[in-house]
C-alpha cells in the first residue's frame, strides 16, 4: 500500500511537471502541411513559407509575395475604391475588415517592377482579401494593367490567386471575366507577352478567363487550379474524383500548364523567360 501510494505521489509529481512544461512551449511551433499532411517545425517553412517535404506553398499575402519577387515596384491604381452596387447584407463590413487585413483597396495590387534588371508589368492577387474573388474594383485595375502594358510596350506577369468572381457584387463581377480577357487580347495582339503564375488557390471565373490565356502559364508545386470545386464536381457527376485531380500536376500533365516551379526559384525562372522573350524580339526586329 505504501509503494502504490509512493508511486502516485511520483506521478502525480511528473503530470504537473509535464502540464508546466506544456505552458512554456509557445503554440503554433509545429506547422502540418494540407496537402501532404506532414509536421514539421515552422521554421522550416522558410522565407518562402513552403512545406519541406512536399514542395507545397502556403498562401501568402500580395506584400510577401511582393517582398522576395522584386527588386523595385511602383503601385498602380491605390485610390479605387470598391463600392456596394447590389446593397449586398454586410457587404461593406466585409470589404472594410479585408482592406485592414491586406493593406489593399482590393483582392490585386497592380504596378510597374523591377525583376533582376527586368522591367514589367506585374499583377500579385491575395487570397486574403475576401478569398481574392474577383469584383469590380479587382478587374478593373487588372485591366489597366494589361492597358498600361500595351501603352508601354512592356510584357505581363500575374500571379493568380483567387476562389472566382464575386458573388456579392452578382452580374457586375461576372463581366469583369470579359472585360479583363479583352484586355488581354489586345495586350496579346501587339506582340506582347503575358506570363501567368498560377498560386494556391486558382479557381472559378479566375480560370475560366485570364488565368489560363497567357503565352506561358506556371504553377507552383501542389496548387490547386480548377473551376468547380470538388465537391461541386462530385455532386454533379455523381462520382467521386481524385484527392489530386485539381492539384498542379495533375493539370499540367493534362496540358493546361506549361511548368511547375518551385517558389524559391521562381525569380530566376522569370526572369530567363523576360530575356529569352526580349531576345528573341531583338532577333526578329
Amino acid at each position: 500500500m505504501q509503494l502504490f501510494d509512493e508511486l502516485k505521489t511520483l506521478g502525480q509529481k511528473h503530470i504537473k511537471a509535464d502540464k508546466q512544461a506544456s505552458q512554456k512551449v509557445p503554440s503554433g511551433l509545429w506547422q502540418a502541411c494540407p496537402k501532404c499532411h506532414q509536421s514539421f517545425y515552422y521554421k522550416d517553412l522558410g522565407q518562402y513559407k513552403t512545406c519541406p517535404n512536399c514542395h507545397y506553398g502556403f498562401r501568402v499575402t500580395a506584400r510577401e509575395r511582393l517582398g522576395w519577387l522584386t527588386d523595385h515596384f511602383e503601385e498602380f491604381d491605390s485610390d479605387l475604391t470598391t463600392t456596394d452596387p447590389l446593397n449586398f447584407p454586410n457587404y461593406s463590413k466585409k470589404l472594410e475588415k479585408a482592406r485592414q487585413l491586406t493593406k489593399l483597396n482590393d483582392s490585386v495590387l497592380t504596378g510597374k517592377a523591377v525583376i533582376n534588371s527586368q522591367l514589367v508589368m506585374l499583377g500579385i492577387m491575395d487570397p486574403d482579401f475576401i478569398m481574392g474573388s474577383l469584383g469590380t474594383i479587382a478587374g478593373e485595375k487588372l485591366t489597366r494593367l494589361f492597358e498600361k502594358a500595351l501603352q508601354e510596350k512592356l510584357p505581363v506577369i500575374l500571379c493568380t490567386a483567387s476562389g472566382g468572381a464575386r458573388m456579392q457584387e452578382g452580374i457586375f463581377s461576372l463581366m469583369q471575366m470579359a472585360k479583363v480577357s479583352a484586355a488581354v487580347k489586345r495586350h496579346s495582339a501587339a506582340g506582347l507577352l503575358y506570363i501567368a503564375v498560377l498560386t494556391d488557390p486558382t479557381t472559378g471565373g479566375v480560370t475560366a478567363s485570364f488565368a489560363m490565356q497567357a503565352d506561358i502559364t506556371l504553377a507552383e508545386p501542389r496548387a490547386l487550379i480548377g473551376f468547380a470545386g470538388k465537391r461541386v464536381i462530385e455532386q454533379t457527376t455523381c462520382q467521386r474524383i481524385p484527392d489530386d485531380l485539381q492539384d498542379a500536376e495533375s493539370v499540367q500533365a493534362h496540358g493546361f500548364v506549361d511548368q511547375i516551379v518551385a517558389r524559391e526559384n521562381l525569380k530566376d525562372q522569370l526572369t530567363w523567360l523576360l530575356k529569352f522573350h526580349q531576345v528573341r524580339e531583338d532577333a526578329h526586329g
